[in-house]
């Protein structure tokens, strides 16, 4: 074998191992580590609540939402619920105005997105703990009265759910999607379990207000909001009773966009909070690079490796290179025309992987995105 063979090799070994390192390796480490438990007193007064989101033409969404918030009020009868209408072309703005006894609407001016209209909500909020979640996400009713023993422990800063998702065999983007899922909640599961999760999505997470920061508009509000309890040297964790629930993208094309701009926010946030991130402890640093900093360049990873198994496979038989490609982007072309399947979920992922790079690429070039658009696919 030749040197340059050997390196082919090896790089294409490199390419593998950081491709599954966040799935397979990342938490067989994670089981390592000592447990850190949490405090449950069962203090006698619980603190004051509030829970806010912040809605864009979801007026589909909303009667099914504005019940269960009557829900959640009636087991929680002193919650305190502000909702942001972002400037709404549909029925969003009217449907969260009739529910005037339930919750305070706040108006934006237009589109100014919804880490702008999350600082305006928690400017508002007069609840010692702020609960985050989305207008389309359904929470179970007892979700506040499971979370507020968590803040019992002084330690605790940050409190996160656990996310079920519904529709995932309507497609293999969904189906896909919905395992993707199932293995973040499992790494969140992980990580709170050994200190800190390294952040939270928008469905259903919950922190101090006295840790709430201030944030540029342009950063992905959610993971800002959540680092900050870890800024702070409190406790961020993930609690698997505490249950929020939605409906899975359907269309490949939706999930498409919708992973360029997360990708996208995500990395001009990631170097929004650089200087904070550098400052997190050696146990929390490693956590971040496994979950998000090795997982947002998958793409690379794989056309890395793409390129090294094809050089090799000509170095080996130059018809054989060939034959590989053309198999290669045989099965592509069809998997792209397929909604159902191994070979469309196969090409899911690889559309999901390829989305998270091209939005990390386009905000190292200086693009990000400030709004957003419900997916027209979303059931």
């Amino acid at each position: 074998m030749t040197p340059l063979d050997l390196g082919l090799w090896l790089l294409l070994l490199l390419c593998g191992l950081l491709l599954v390192w966040p799935f397979l390796v990342y938490p067989l480490i994670l089981r390592l580590l000592p447990e850190k438990p949490v405090v449950q007193e069962g203090s006698a007064s619980a603190p004051s609540v509030s829970l806010l989101f912040c809605a864009y033409n979801e007026a589909a969404s909303l009667p099914t939402k504005i019940e269960n918030l009557r829900q959640l009020k009636a087991r929680h009868p002193a919650l305190e619920i502000l909702a942001f209408d972002d400037g709404s072309t549909d029925d969003t703005a009217a449907l969260l105005g009739e529910a005037g006894d339930l919750l305070t609407l706040v108006r934006g001016p237009g589109r100014s997105g919804k880490a702008h209209g999350m600082k305006l909500l928690a400017a508002r909020a007069s609840g010692a703990v702020l609960v985050f979640t989305d207008a389309n996400v359904l929470l179970d009713a007892d979700a506040i009265e499971r979370l507020l023993p968590y803040y019992d422990d002084e330690s605790i800063g940050g409190v996160l759910g656990s996310l079920r998702y519904g529709g995932a065999d309507s497609s293999a983007s969904a189906s896909v999607g919905a395992l993707y899922w199932r293995i973040e909640e499992h790494l969140k599961d992980l990580e709170s379990r050994t200190g800190n999760v390294m952040g939270a999505d928008g469905s259903i997470f919950s922190i101090r207000r006295a840790l709430y920061p201030d944030f540029p508009d342009s950063v992905l509000d959610d993971l800002t909001v959540s680092m900050a309890v870890v800024f702070a040297g409190k406790r961020l964790i993930k609690a698997k009773d505490i249950i929020a629930r939605e409906m899975m993208v359907a269309k490949r094309e939706d999930e498409y966009r919708r992973k360029v701009r997360i990708a996208a926010r995500s990395w001009h946030t990631h170097r929004y909070l650089r200087p904070q991130l550098a400052r997190m402890d050696g146990l929390d640093r490693f956590k971040y690079a496994s979950r998000k900093l090795i997982r947002w360049f998958g793409g690379a990873w794989i056309g890395v490796g793409a390129a090294s198994c094809a050089v090799l496979a000509w170095r080996i038989a130059p018809f054989a290179a060939i034959a590989l490609v053309a198999a290669a982007l045989f099965l592509l072309m069809i998997g792209l025309r397929m909604r159902h399947g191994p070979l469309a979920a196969l090409v899911d992922l690889l559309l999901a992987y390829l989305a998270t790079f091209k939005g990390v690429l386009l905000a190292m070039r200086g693009r990000t995105v400030t709004t957003w658009n419900p997916a027209p696919s979303r059931d």
